[in-house]
């Protein structure tokens, strides 16, 4: 299947009728029209809903994010159908092969900016990095793992020799199994967060720093915290979401580690479920579960932050939630005031 990726771009379509019947398939399969229009309409609906919720709830980061990876995934679904016309024809299929491999890679950047923001709205202190450091972090990696797969994209679909194809291959698999890398790493934050969250143990030395409208997200308790029902929504959406798109990323590590002649990059029915099933339903829960509706776009671009003591320490209210965030201020006794080495409020 080396040859598939070969010159493509270079060869022209409208090669004689001859030539064309000579040509094995791009893929070693025929796209089936009927699951290729299906995701094609689903990815195209998905991304309009995220671009009228992006204007609704007045947020910029879903641009370069959500709706890139929407874009390029509806590319690529027209290059699935039309190579279910012809599938020896060379556009179609270099078209599908770089952005279904890059698409899901915006959307992943997406999941680090909303767990910052939950980490904000749960409490710094239980956290190993800032909101501001997860941004900086895991959307820079991102970002490399995005440039990566992209540069051997490229290489792969301008070769002219088999050495260059495999060349633009393996440094496609490099950039998803970087992705897959930084993923886990995340992972892992995420998981040490959520136990020290719900264990009350913040990290020695850290202030429980969160946003000014805690009131409506996290309620102390006299048995710990209780989040509202609309973060927990947040959170089971944002696993949900990872878990599709990471299982996607061991799919597309396998798929392309066994080279293009492998038996899983010409098996049709594995890419649908594995990868066009998995990202459309992470698109899906998105629009669902917008963190602009159940985390509110004040929480998203949250600047003011406020400390919480611990639930004992604090006034409680007849309904069993916080007074208010200027009462949850003046109730701090001294000594959770945060050196000035930790996270103490500020632009996060």
């Amino acid at each position: 299947m080396l040859d598939h990726i070969l010159p493509l771009i270079s060869r022209a379509d409208n090669a004689p009728a001859a030539e064309l019947e000579e040509k094995e398939s791009q893929y070693g399969y025929t796209p089936t029209k009927s699951v290729c229009l299906i995701l094609l309409v689903l990815f195209s609906i998905s991304t309009l809903i995220h671009t009228a919720q992006t204007i609704r709830y007045r947020m910029l980061w879903p641009i370069l994010t959500i709706l890139l990876a929407g874009s390029l995934e509806i590319a690529g679904w027209v290059g699935r159908f039309w190579s279910s016309f012809d599938d020896t024809k060379d556009t179609p299929f270099i078209i599908q092969i770089v952005t279904t491999i890059i698409g899901p890679t915006p959307f992943l950047a997406a999941n680090f900016i909303i767990f910052g923001a939950i980490v904000r709205i749960m409490g710094q202190g239980f956290s190993r990095l800032s909101p501001r450091y997860y941004s900086i972090i895991f959307v820079s990696c991102d970002v490399i793992s995005l440039f990566v797969q992209a540069v051997g994209g490229g290489i792969a679909s301008a070769s002219h020799t088999p050495e260059k194809a495999n060349l633009g291959g393996k440094i496609m698999l490099g950039g998803i199994i970087f992705q897959l890398v930084v993923m886990t790493l995340f992972l892992f934050l995420a998981a040490e967060f959520f136990y020290r969250f719900f264990t009350e143990s913040p990290i020695e030395g850290r202030a429980l720093v969160t946003v000014d409208t805690v009131a409506s997200h996290v309620t102390l308790t006299s048995s710990g915290y209780r989040l509202s029902s609309k973060t927990r929504l947040m959170l089971v959406a944002l696993f949900f979401c990872t878990a599709c798109l990471y299982i996607r990323a061991i799919y597309r590590t396998i798929e392309l580690a066994g080279g293009w002649d492998g038996a899983i990059i010409k098996t049709e029915k594995w890419f649908n479920i594995f990868d066009g099933a998995m990202v459309v339903l992470a698109f899906y829960t998105m629009n669902f579960a917008h963190p602009g509706r159940l985390l509110g776009r004040d929480a998203m671009n949250a600047k003011n932050t406020t400390s919480l003591d611990k639930p004992e320490q604090l006034e409680m209210g007849s309904a069993g939630s916080l007074i208010s965030n200027h009462d949850v201020v003046a109730a701090q006794p001294a000594s959770v005031v945060a050196p000035d080495h930790t996270y103490s409020g500020g632009h996060y």
